[in-house]
C-alpha cells in the first residue's frame, strides 16, 4: 500500500514557519524527513480564518454538567503499543529517536512559550480547543465515538506538542481569557482555533469571537 501524502496544511505551515524563522531568527520546530509538521500548524490563512469565524454560531457557554475527560477517549492506539501521543511527538519534534514506534528522545520547541524540551515525558500534547471548552460549545450532544474522533484529531491543527507549564496555564480557557505567552504565536493560534471550531461546528462566545478577531489583526 502506498503511504498517504502529508496533509497540505502541514506542507504550507512548514514553509510559512521556515520563512518566519529566517525573518526573525526565532528557533522553530521544523518538518522532518517523514513529512512531520511544525507545532501549531494551521489550515486557514488570516482571510479565510476571518470568514470562517464570521460563519460560526455565537452562543453562551453551555453547562459543564455531565462532563468528564473520559467522555473524550484518548489516546487511541496507533499500533505496536504506540498511540496518538507518540504520533504527535514524532510529528512535532526534531531528531526524534524511537524504540519500535515509541518516542524515547528528541527535541521539542513549545509553540506557546518557546521553551525547548529534550525529554518526551515532559512534553504535553495539548488540545488546541480544550475538551471542556468543546463540551460547553456543542460536544455535549455528540456520541462518545465522535468525541473520541475530536480528541484524537490528527487531520486538523487540534493537537500540538507544548511545555507542560503552558498547557497547565491554558487549562480549558478560550482566547478571551488565555493567549500564548509568545505574542508572535497569536496569529497562528487564532487561525488554528477557528479552523478546529469550524471543522467541528462548535459555537463561540461573544468574548471569544472578539478576542479571536483582535488576534487575527496580528497576521
Amino acid at each position: 500500500m502506498q503511504p498517504h501524502p502529508a496533509p497540505q496544511w502541514i506542507i504550507r505551515a512548514a514553509a510559512a514557519l521556515l520563512t518566519l524563522t529566517a525573518a526573525t531568527g526565532c528557533e522553530a520546530v521544523t518538518a522532518g524527513a517523514d513529512g512531520g509538521s511544525t507545532a501549531g500548524s494551521s489550515t486557514a490563512g488570516a482571510g479565510d480564518a476571518g470568514a470562517l469565524l464570521d460563519g460560526l454560531s455565537v452562543a453562551k457557554a453551555a453547562s459543564m454538567r455531565g462532563y468528564s475527560r473520559e467522555k473524550f477517549p484518548h489516546w487511541r492506539s496507533a499500533g505496536s503499543n504506540c498511540d496518538v501521543r507518540d504520533t504527535v511527538l514524532k510529528r512535532d519534534g526534531t531528531k526524534v529517536k524511537l524504540s519500535g514506534c515509541n518516542v524515547v528522545a528528541g527535541t521539542w520547541v513549545s509553540f506557546y512559550d518557546g521553551d525547548k524540551i529534550a525529554d518526551p515525558s515532559k512534553v504535553d500534547i495539548d488540545h488546541m480547543v480544550p475538551l471542556a471548552n468543546a463540551w460547553r460549545s456543542g460536544a455535549a450532544a455528540w456520541t462518545t465515538d465522535k468525541r473520541g474522533d475530536f480528541a484524537n484529531d490528527l487531520d486538523d491543527p487540534q493537537l500540538v506538542a507544548v511545555s507542560a507549564s503552558s498547557n497547565r496555564s491554558k487549562g480549558d480557557q478560550d482566547p478571551s481569557t488565555w493567549k500564548p505567552e509568545r505574542t508572535e504565536a497569536w496569529c497562528q493560534y487564532a487561525q488554528d482555533w477557528i479552523t478546529v471550531k469550524a471543522k467541528w461546528k462548535l459555537t463561540v462566545t461573544t468574548g471569544e469571537k472578539s478576542a479571536l478577531t483582535d488576534m487575527l489583526t496580528r497576521c
